[in-house]
């Protein structure tokens, strides 16, 4: 596809490789991914989960559903109007696979290494205004450097992305195994960020809030 095409061509044409991918030989299949939404708030998370690949379509088990939660709250946004209005993307497109002990395995840095250049693309394509990085390994990516969730949460910060500048509201991981958002200072910090994110004018232009 030719760097001139529509931003929808661009990215179902990137998605056609992302689906064929097999670079990672420890990564389970198949590819996940959302679909090639038109939009200026792009929110990345982790990896899939186990159930994910077999439904088709990221955040789709129980930490979706608390995500999705979490924005029905705070912006009024239900599940089917917030995956028409973000695009989301993750570090990594495949599961990772369970560890020995349990557990989901983090993506290696090789993994991320490779899946990087399709989230490039993706910012190349959509050039976002807001980005929403879900987790310490997406605060990571996004920032270039650890973040703790306490000083990353709860805030607005201006960053350079895969050359394209945006502002950054930071959120926590909204999986069960983690129980940061509802502790102190994590469930005032969240309540926080979600202050930030329904006043944000790109969310508001995304969902045609008044």
């Amino acid at each position: 596809m030719a760097p001139g095409g529509s931003q929808t061509a661009r990215l179902l044409a990137l998605h056609e490789e992302l689906d064929a991918c097999k670079r990672c030989p420890k990564m389970v299949g198949p590819v996940v991914h959302g679909p090639p939404v038109k939009t200026s708030v792009f929110l990345i998370g982790q990896a899939p989960g186990v159930h994910e690949g077999e439904i088709g379509r990221p955040f789709a088990w129980t930490a979706g559903k608390t995500l999705f939660r979490w924005f029905e709250q705070a912006v009024g946004v239900g599940e089917d109007a917030f995956r028409k209005g973000v695009y989301m993307a993750a570090v990594a497109r495949c599961f990772p696979g369970r560890e020995k002990k349990g557990g989901d395995r983090k993506p290696d840095a090789g993994e991320i290494d490779r899946c990087r250049t399709f989230l490039e693309r993706e910012i190349q394509i959509l050039r976002p205004k807001l980005l929403l990085p879900v987790g310490t390994m997406a605060i990571e990516q996004v920032f270039g450097q650890k973040r703790p969730l306490a000083e990353a949460v709860g805030r607005v910060e201006r960053v350079r992305y895969h050359g394209v500048e945006s502002d950054v509201i930071a959120l926590p991981h909204p999986s069960g195994a983690s129980t940061w958002h509802v502790m102190e200072p994590g469930k005032t910090l969240l309540a926080k960020a979600f202050k930030l994110i329904a006043a944000h004018p790109e969310i508001r232009k995304a969902f045609e809030l008044e």
